[in-house]
């Protein structure tokens, strides 16, 4: 393998050396559409959330993410989403976007069972002028933009009732080549299957206050599975407050509000406890959503975030 295809290589690495390929977020519950498409047509408002995510502050080149997506449902069973994001990561950038269709089947009185595919693009760039060798002489990379666009889709299942929701999510199902040479091996620079899942039950103390415990289980091969855990409280859906622990990762702690149920806010701040935490002054995440629209007749029983105002 020569020089070009080791640095190659290392640029990929790095993107799923600390986590996966994909973007994370800390407000895993109030962003549930992202980890899994299924949740379109769960709840009967149209949705518009946005997430922005600046990783390790203070780091140089740290990951820095912004998501913007959109849920409706559609008749008495069906649901439509749609998501675009952009992730930077010192000198590679990634972007994309996804359609999704769901159905929703009626189970029992309260439970339902969604079921969605995704379809969509994504770009892999790497900026060559972003990047210095210690010798200069040495043609590893010029100085242009280079990367591929590629298909990408996805596919995901949700069990959701008043009370509990569980699901299942497999990302980057065709597991693209991307090709920066002409001359690239073939081993190198794949866009890896990525598998979450994501549970949560809500405990409710009164018709005022409800406690909601939650998870999200993340894998990419070869990558150990990295585990989110989330507990929060949530007052008269208008305030509430949370924490959470990520494995090898961070300890995040979490706020947020809600205006009129219709306007939404979220702050997560993330303590880093790996041995980044000399360097890092943590992870800044904000959370913005609109929601319209009221509850169908049809939609008797739809999946709730914790962040989300009870039907």
């Amino acid at each position: 393998m020569n020089l070009r295809h080791q640095v190659l290589s290392l640029l990929m690495v790095a993107g799923t050396a600390s986590a996966q390929q994909l973007p994370q977020l800390s407000q895993y519950v109030s962003q549930d559409y992202l980890y899994n498409p299924s949740v379109a047509g769960s709840r009967p408002w149209f949705e518009l959330r946005s997430a922005h995510r600046y990783q390790w502050v203070g780091v140089q080149d740290a990951p820095r993410t912004f998501m913007l997506s959109a849920t409706t449902p559609v008749g008495r069973h069906m649901g439509l989403g749609g998501f675009l994001f952009t992730d930077n990561v010192g000198p590679t950038r990634r972007t994309g976007f996804q359609l999704t269709y769901a159905y929703h089947l009626q189970l029992t009185e309260k439970l339902r069972l969604g079921l969605s595919i995704s379809g969509g693009l994504v770009q892999f760039l790497i900026d060559g002028s972003k990047i210095t060798f210690h010798d200069g002489s040495d043609p590893v990379m010029d100085d242009q933009l280079r990367g591929d666009v590629l298909p990408d889709a996805t596919f995901a299942f949700l069990l959701h009732h008043p009370n509990y929701w569980f699901g299942a999510t497999a990302p980057q199902l065709f597991n693209n080549r991307i090709w920066f040479f002409d001359t690239q091996e073939q081993a190198l620079s794949r866009l890896e299957r990525h598998y979450f899942a994501t549970g949560g039950y809500r405990i409710r103390f009164s018709e005022d206050l409800r406690l909601e415990p939650s998870f999200l289980v993340k894998y990419v091969n070869p990558v150990p599975p990295k585990l989110d855990l989330n507990l929060t409280l949530n007052y008269k859906d208008i305030l509430w407050i949370g924490g959470g622990w990520r494995s090898n990762d961070a300890i995040p702690l979490m706020v947020g509000c809600w205006l009129k149920k219709m306007f939404q806010f979220g702050y997560s701040f993330d303590l880093t406890t790996t041995g980044l935490s000399r360097y890092s002054q943590g992870t800044h995440e904000v959370m913005l959503a609109i929601t319209f629209g009221k509850e169908r007749p049809a939609a008797k029983v739809p999946a709730v975030p914790a962040a989300a105002p009870t039907p």
